[in-house]
């Protein structure tokens, strides 16, 4: 379990210190690194232990995981994979993220 506590917060390090960075493709690994390490959070506190399949034919309803966290992280994967293909879309689309040339007058930043 410590070992799944590191992860995520190397993960959520890792997305902040990305969203904090000037970048729209930093901001996008940032926030698909966040998104994992909340997904990781969410499938590890639902689930205790090493359970069974939830098949009633398979197992006991004791002794069967709870299916709601794993389809909430199914569901969360889903809109995050979403939402990263539009943002990278947006970040082709307006190509100047005002790295290169001051807005004003054009010229390059020294």
């Amino acid at each position: 379990m410590f070992v799944l506590a590191v992860t995520v917060g190397v993960l959520t390090a890792a997305g902040v210190w990305l969203l904090q960075q000037r970048s729209m493709v930093h901001t996008v690994f940032g926030l698909t690194l966040v998104s994992h390490a909340a997904n990781l959070l969410l499938l590890a506190s639902g689930v205790p232990g090493w359970r069974t399949e939830p098949l009633m034919s398979t197992a006991e309803a004791a002794a069967a995981a709870d299916p709601l966290p794993q389809a909430f992280v199914l569901t969360a994967i889903v809109i995050s994979m979403a939402t990263t293909i539009f943002m990278l879309a947006l970040a082709v689309i307006g190509r100047n993220d005002d790295q290169e040339k001051i807005p004003e007058t054009g010229e390059e930043h020294t």
